[in-house]
């Protein structure tokens, strides 16, 4: 997909009246043609020694703390949904915070000599880290730990601003560089953005401070380099990959591994998939998604980014009605609890091999009330619609990201 390709609108969320609102982009370096296996074995992986691993804690998303403190509502007026916009392409940064409004995956990172802890969204859809910092005096920052260049004995400033886009105003900030401790790896002179203004009182209730991005350099704002990149170019870590599992049930397990892949977790082999494009971990689907055998989309092929940053499956307008037609949902994805007990695998065809996605995954429970765990928006790319592939699809496989050879690697759990 390329940069140019990615300017449209978002379409309405699936499950709009039971609250579930989810939250185009060069890879320096070499470009190297391989031809490997379509499933590799386990006794064919690179060894797995101890790698640092980040673990993940699964908590209260902030649309269940805006639902809870009755501020959901007014949210959504004011700031409405679009995850489209996560995946536009602009001169400066354009990751919307309402787009992690449904993420439930935090992990800890510290910042600077001695180090300032911070949690953050590990999130394979951008580039940038940024966290707030004491320059910012807004309520939302008030609530969040907040970054202290003053007590960093190697924090270096800069002169560049950075201007992250927030609904109908942006978090704007300044770009500096100190020691980023990701997993026990220390990352000297990371070069990260520090939040001056968050618009807004919403996010002072969020679970996270900020934002670290494991995507590709091409979309990084600000030309900054990416913190997995310094690792790859410092010879950080043993190999230059990542791979993540997210726990489905309990708060505890979830891990994004630096390095290496967990053996434990590919007991059913990894199938290998090349990205069709060095920006986003996309890739293609080649023939359709089937629900029940029949094909109910991306009949002629369409593309699909890996995204541990959206939480639910966003799908293209297109397709929204077909497969909630399918599944026999409500319009509006409603969808009675009790039909995850009958209901088929949302199946899609990815390089040859069919990956499922079962009803305990795609539909989700709240207050109650069951809706289908898809959301519709439009971005078209040169080579088909785009799908994005987040936390409902990552719950269900082993996801390596592997930069060595350009690949997204997936095993199924049991």
């Amino acid at each position: 997909m390329q940069a140019g390709g990615c300017r449209q609108q978002l379409g309405s969320a699936v499950a709009e009246d039971v609250g579930f609102h989810p939250a185009c982009p060069e890879r320096r370096g070499r470009q190297t043609e391989m031809h490997v296996p379509a499933r590799l074995l386990v006794t064919d992986r690179l060894p797995s020694p101890l790698h640092p691993r980040v673990p993940l804690r699964r908590g209260k998303s902030l649309r269940q703390v805006l639902k809870e403190h009755g501020l959901l509502e007014r949210y959504l007026k004011q700031h409405p949904d679009n995850l489209a916009s996560k995946y536009y392409q602009a001169g400066v940064s354009a990751e919307p915070l309402q787009n992690y409004m449904d993420n439930e995956y935090f992990g800890t990172i510290s910042i600077g000599t001695p180090p300032q802890e911070f949690t953050v969204i590990f999130d394979t859809g951008s580039s940038n880290l940024w966290v707030p910092s004491v320059y910012c005096s807004s309520l939302a920052c008030s609530n969040h730990n907040r970054f202290n260049p003053a007590d960093s004995s190697t924090f270096v400033s800069t002169n560049e601003s950075v201007s992250i886009a927030y609904g109908t105003g942006s978090m704007t900030g300044v770009l500096g560089y100190d020691t980023v401790t990701v997993a026990a790896i220390d990352v000297l002179n990371q070069i990260f953005g520090l939040a001056e203004t968050e618009p807004g009182d919403f996010f002072y209730y969020s679970p996270f401070d900020g934002i670290l991005g494991l995507a590709f350099p091409s979309i990084s704002s600000s030309g900054a380099t990416p913190v997995f990149d310094n690792m790859m170019s410092e010879g950080l870590v043993a190999k230059d990959l990542f791979s993540v599992y997210l726990s489905r049930d309990g708060s505890k397990g979830s891990f994004v591994l630096f390095g290496g892949i967990d053996p434990s977790y590919t007991t059913n082999g990894i199938t290998w998939i090349p990205l069709s494009a060095e920006t986003y971990w996309q890739i293609s689907m080649d023939r359709y998604v089937s629900i029940g055998g029949e094909t109910v989309a991306c009949s002629y092929g369409c593309q699909a980014i890996v995204d541990t940053g959206t939480s639910l499956l966003a799908v293209p307008n297109s397709a929204l009605s077909n497969l909630v037609n399918a599944l026999g949902a409500s319009s509006n994805g409603a969808i009675s609890c009790s039909a995850v007990n009958t209901l088929p695998d949302v199946v899609f065809q990815i390089n040859g091999n069919a990956f499922s996605v079962p009803p305990s995954a795609y539909v989700i429970e709240m207050d109650g009330y069951c809706a289908l765990a898809f959301q519709g928006m439009n971005i078209p790319t040169e080579s088909g619609e785009l799908w994005i592939l987040g936390d409902v699809f990552i719950r269900e496989y082993y996801v390596i990201f592997n930069r060595a050879n350009n690949m997204v690697g997936l095993s199924p759990l049991p």
